[in-house]
């Protein structure tokens, strides 16, 4: 199956583009960065424990590298209900980081918040293809045999 998903490319302005992709979760509707370079999906701690409590989201014994340290503390949850357009992610497991700083600069340059990004596990997951030009995504899931 084949899913294709729209992109909002923000303009950085003057230093690069982001490309954003909605994602539904626990029913409401949030803007990641899609991040070619994170190799995980990562969420900020503080807006999904605003969506949904923080019941579910769970110390991690690994350190993050990334985002200009090598020794954030992470945590993680696993996420049962996220959707990229009709796509549904079966359990999917994120990791959890103090992302605020994005937030913060993005505030800066008057673009919209971000719960997160979207790294190479779910891009690698669902073959992802990436298209600036007509400004969206294509995943694919493997048919059913019947």
């Amino acid at each position: 199956m084949q899913y294709t998903i729209p992109l909002q490319i923000i303009d950085l302005q003057g230093d690069g583009f982001h490309p954003l992709v909605d994602i539904s979760l626990f029913g409401k509707t949030y803007k990641l960065v899609l991040d070619t370079g994170a190799s995980r999906t990562a969420l900020d701690k503080t807006l999904l424990a605003e969506a949904n409590g923080d019941e579910f989201i769970f110390a991690s014994d690994k350190l993050s590298t990334g985002l200009g340290t090598n020794s954030m503390v992470s945590f993680t949850a696993m996420l049962s209900d996220m959707y990229l357009g009709e796509l549904k992610l079966d359990s999917f497991d994120v990791a959890v980081l103090d992302l605020s700083t994005i937030n913060i600069a993005y505030e800066q340059l008057n673009n919209p918040k971000v719960l997160g990004v979207l790294g190479g596990d779910v891009l690698m997951k669902y073959k992802a293809i990436i298209d600036y030009g007509k400004q969206h995504i294509t995943l694919k899931t493997r048919r059913r045999k019947a």
